[in-house]
């Protein structure tokens, strides 16, 4: 597989990179914030499973770090397996939170456009969520 073209997607929030990495990191907070998980998260072993506007899929998270690093891996019913790059790290008193979306094999430039601002929306809601 070629290099895919990919999109940057971030936000500064008003709470610490700690602050924001301890919530954000949580899965059993990402309903809170992340719409594609609004169903929930349920556990089943090493990964969670997830029901929602996707269908019945699979994520694997990064363990806990030091380091902000919140990437995940999302399994689709199709088998496909989709790598998010997720971060957050200081940026000044504050946080700056960042979710490369990449433009999969099978996408059109309007669906990856639409991935990248539901991305940013979701974004928005931890952010409020976190500053509130």
């Amino acid at each position: 597989m070629s290099v895919m073209e990919a999109q940057i997607v971030h936000l500064g929030i008003e709470k610490t990179w700690q602050e924001v990495y301890a919530f954000a990191c949580r899965p059993e907070n990402m309903p809170l914030w992340a719409s594609g998980l609004s169903d929930g998260l349920e556990r089943e072993g090493d990964h969670w499973v997830a029901r929602g506007p996707l269908g019945v899929v699979r994520v694997r998270f990064a363990e806990e770090n030091d380091f902000g690093v919140m990437d995940h891996t999302v399994t689709m019913e199709t088998g496909l397996n989709v790598n998010n790059a997720f971060r957050v790290v200081p940026n000044g008193s504050g946080a700056e939170i960042m979710f490369t979306v990449l433009k999969l094999p099978d996408m059109d430039d309007e669906q990856f456009r639409r991935d990248s601002d539901w991305v940013l929306k979701d974004l928005k809601t931890l952010k409020a969520l976190l500053e509130a």
